[in-house]
């Protein structure tokens, strides 16, 4: 189990790359586009670059939804390999069937 304020401050991230999104989105519509001028330009860069880093998406860190644990997580289940384990052998994943492990 992992600790509680990593999973406190996971939520926190999500909550701000949420809050963010669209003006991110916006600003990086900005910079990719081949029309944008070069004060545009650089205007929208700076605004990317003063927004909060725990803005990005890329800083989000996919965890077990029961232990928390940061490792060795099943998307499709939303849990970690060990938590998969034994929800499986215990008949609370629908549609999972043993097959020789």
């Amino acid at each position: 189990m992992s600790k509680t304020s990593v999973v406190v401050r996971q939520k926190k991230r999500e909550a701000t790359v949420q809050k963010f999104a669209a003006k991110r989105a916006e600003l990086k519509a900005i910079l990719s586009s081949p029309k944008t001028t070069d004060e545009e330009f650089y205007a929208a860069q700076r605004k990317l670059d003063k927004m909060p880093r725990n803005s990005s998406k890329v800083r989000l860190k996919n965890r077990c939804s029961i232990t928390g644990r940061p490792r060795a997580f099943i998307g499709k289940f939303g849990v970690s390999r060990i938590q998969f384990r034994e929800l499986a052998l215990n008949g609370q994943l629908p549609g999972v069937v043993k097959a020789s492990w």
